[in-house]
């Protein structure tokens, strides 16, 4: 019974993404949570692996959320680098990563980072 348990245990989903499924987030924090993702596959993240890991959780709940700046192909090009690694499609994140930091004030980005920061402390 203890070999089940441990085994029921990964499967359940990480705390930031229960969170998220609980959080009303507005249109444009969502293309924030989707500009930080775009970040990580970037590289270009400051965000130690654990806030990183929670971040992608966050963002499998929010992906099929509408933003307001963000278009769904964005979303696609997110999932098209986390399943193939390719000179182009990194090229593709790269620049739309630039594209959505120039899009969403940077004042609006960091109060959401110190939001998540708050929400999440501990995960």
């Amino acid at each position: 019974m203890l070999v089940e348990d441990a085994m029921t245990s990964f499967d359940a989903p990480h705390p930031a993404a229960v969170w998220a499924e609980a959080i009303s987030l507005d249109p444009l924090q969502v293309d924030c949570v989707t500009t930080i993702m775009l970040t990580i596959l970037d590289n270009q993240c400051e965000m130690g692996l654990e806030e990183q890991i929670a971040l992608m959780a966050i963002y499998g709940v929010m992906k099929h959320r509408d933003g307001i700046v963000l278009e769904k192909a964005v979303h696609q090009a997110i999932e098209r680098a986390q399943l193939y690694n390719d000179q182009r499609i990194t090229d593709e994140i790269h620049e739309l990563r630039l594209y959505a930091e120039r899009a969403i004030p940077r004042q609006i980005m960091r109060y959401f980072k110190r939001f998540l920061q708050e929400s999440l402390y501990g995960f």
